[in-house]
């Protein structure tokens, strides 16, 4: 990972990078993709929005296009070499993790208590976890759409999980939020692609960034 040193403290390295611009446009994409497909369900199944929105069968279209459309930034993105190692070191779960996850537990907010690579614990579990329901709620959201592809009951039961799931990923992004507006300096590094160094080495102390 590439250094960023300040003009005001020549030869003092302040700021890691932290993500790459690819990798600040696929969450950024996806995140805008995400957004649409909460709200546009938001408006189908709360009546007081559907009230304020009307047009359903507009918003229906959106919903279903900004669905399919969710996959398209993370299939683009594995053309960055910098994505596809993020992707490993998510992928990669150590013994830290674990050590990581009991801290989490036991509510023990503690730097030291909490050793993390470029990613912590939460951060690995939460990005299986929305990648694996996305896929869900695509599967499932074909199978309503396209009635022919499969019998009544099959349509039936894809409704039924793709509905509780819908409410499911609502408060998990919801929650994923609220820790990110917790963070400033997180929320600085998806922004810009770099952190302090400060905040580097307290709260990812085993990543291995390289200057």
């Amino acid at each position: 990972m590439s250094l960023r040193v300040d003009a005001d403290a020549p030869g003092r390295a302040t700021s890691v990078r932290r993500f790459s611009r690819a990798e600040r446009w696929v969450h950024r994409t996806t995140a805008a993709l995400m957004g649409v497909c909460v709200v546009t369900a938001a408006c189908l199944y709360i009546p007081q929005f559907a009230e304020l929105v009307g047009r359903r069968e507009l918003v229906v279209r959106v919903h279903e296009w900004a669905g399919l459309a969710l996959p398209v930034p993370v299939l683009a993105g594995l053309a960055s070499r910098a994505f596809r190692a993020d992707l490993g070191f998510l992928n990669r779960f150590g013994p830290h993790d674990r050590v990581w996850l009991r801290a989490a537990f036991r509510r023990d907010k503690r730097a030291a208590s909490r050793p993390a690579g470029k990613f912590n614990a939460g951060q690995k579990i939460y990005a299986s976890w929305i990648a694996g329901a996305t896929l869900v709620m695509l599967g499932t959201g074909l199978l309503m759409w396209f009635t022919h592809l499969a019998p009544l009951v099959w349509r039936t039961s894809a409704t039924f999980v793709h509905d509780w799931l819908a409410l499911t990923i609502g408060i998990v992004l919801a929650g994923h939020i609220g820790m990110a507006l917790g963070d400033p300096e997180a929320r600085r590094g998806m922004r810009t692609g770099s952190v302090s160094r400060e905040w580097a080495e307290r709260e990812h102390p085993l990543w291995r960034h390289r200057g």
